[in-house]
């Protein structure tokens, strides 16, 4: 199979349980796979299971049963020190709440992890500087998080994940803090960073405007994951 063949991000058979005095079954059976520059939106009442199944597909969270798969390789085959290598190297995250460090300017912000990688502090800013132009923020580069709006705040935290040039990024409700505009302005980002980019999107969403423009809907129910309206066959 040539590389582009294989998913970026995928899973077999998963499932979780939490356990306790009344163990809660939150997903049961979930076959799922994202391709390169593939956008999808997976969508689900509260509490379905959503956020649950984006961290497990992260590596954050261990399932009760199957299987996650980053890239072709098996996370739970590898010691916690190669899930983080992995989880670092090919995954970017994105949450509702961006969670920027308010004493640093946006460009320090974006460099972050590839400053935590050790690069240099000069190629570092350099290169938060490209990905927040691309964003259109390269006026913004010295603003502190404060300084920002909502959606420029939103902007930041996904050029943040896609600093380090992952394969995929999982984003959890990225825009549900947001008014309908200022959505529309981030997921327009979005897009264009994934197909300048190739990077796949897989979108944790209650927002049927987003889900309608991702190329690719599932939904979640009762612990499983159907495909959604406005789905398009997964390419060969």
């Amino acid at each position: 199979m040539s590389e582009a063949a294989v998913p970026v991000v995928a899973c077999a058979g998963l499932a979780k349980t939490y356990q306790g005095p009344a163990p809660v079954k939150v997903l049961e059976g979930v076959d799922f796979e994202a391709r390169a520059g593939e956008r999808v939106a997976i969508m689900g009442k509260s509490g379905s299971g959503k956020s649950t199944l984006l961290h497990l597909l992260g590596g954050l969270d261990a399932p009760t049963a199957g299987k996650v798969y980053v890239q072709g390789r098996e996370l739970s085959a590898m010691g916690e020190a190669e899930r983080g290598c992995v989880r670092n190297a090919t995954l970017g995250f994105v949450y509702q709440f961006h969670h920027l460090l308010p004493e640093f300017s946006a460009a320090e912000n974006v460099a972050m992890p590839l400053l935590i990688r050790r690069m240099a502090r000069e190629a570092a800013l350099a290169r938060a500087a490209k990905i927040l132009a691309e964003v259109g923020l390269a006026a913004r580069l010295q603003h502190q998080p404060g300084e920002l709006s909502g959606g420029e705040r939103q902007r930041c935290a996904f050029a943040r994940a896609l600093v380090t040039e992952p394969a995929c990024v999982l984003a959890d409700e990225p825009t549900g803090n947001l008014d309908n505009r200022t959505a529309d302005e981030v997921f327009d980002a979005m897009v264009r960073l994934s197909e300048a980019r190739g990077t796949a999107f897989v979108i944790v969403t209650h927002d049927a405007a987003i889900a309608a423009r991702a190329g690719r809907v599932m939904e979640l129910r009762e612990g499983r994951l159907y495909p959604g309206a406005n789905s398009a066959p997964v390419p060969a």
